[in-house]
């Protein structure tokens, strides 16, 4: 679905995507609009389901885990799929899972500890899943690019 926002909206949440801490009012003084006019856009935005909410990113680095990797999950069938999800959910080392086409089912993203701790969750939490048929595990060196959606 398509939301109608104009180029307001859009200045608005290019602010907030590079720092979500900023107040309204600063933003309003930089837009030339007053800060009530933030607050009802922002709520408007929320309201039609263009922002989701805010969150609070952390390196995981920073706090010991230094491994990031993707894993691709082949299912036995795809009517697995949910009752997989289900059980993936309980898995805290999983941060992404999306189903896909091409050759995996599910793809995952995992973040772990260090190398001992990733094949801890490959081998004790994710692949005695049921439906699991195996898995392939790829280990990221180096997170190049991360952002938001332009939307400007």
């Amino acid at each position: 679905m398509n939301y109608e926002i104009d180029n307001l909206d859009r200045q608005i949440l290019n602010l907030l995507m590079h720092n979500v801490t900023r107040a309204y009012t600063d933003i309003a003084k930089e837009l030339n609009v007053s800060g009530g006019t933030i607050h009802v856009r922002m709520k408007k935005l929320t309201e039609m389901g263009v922002v989701k909410g805010s969150q609070l990113i952390i390196n995981p680095a920073a706090i010991g885990f230094d491994i990031c990797a993707f894993i691709g999950v082949f299912l036995e069938k795809g009517s697995e799929y949910k009752d997989a999800v289900q059980q993936m959910r309980q898995v805290p080392e999983i941060v992404e899972l999306h189903y896909t086409t091409g050759s995996y089912s599910m793809f995952v993203k995992i973040i772990c500890r260090d190398t001992n701790h990733l094949r801890e969750v490959l081998n004790e939490k994710i692949q005695p899943i049921g439906g699991v048929q195996r898995t392939e595990t790829f280990i990221s060196l180096e997170e190049s690019i991360n952002r938001q959606i332009s939307i400007i």
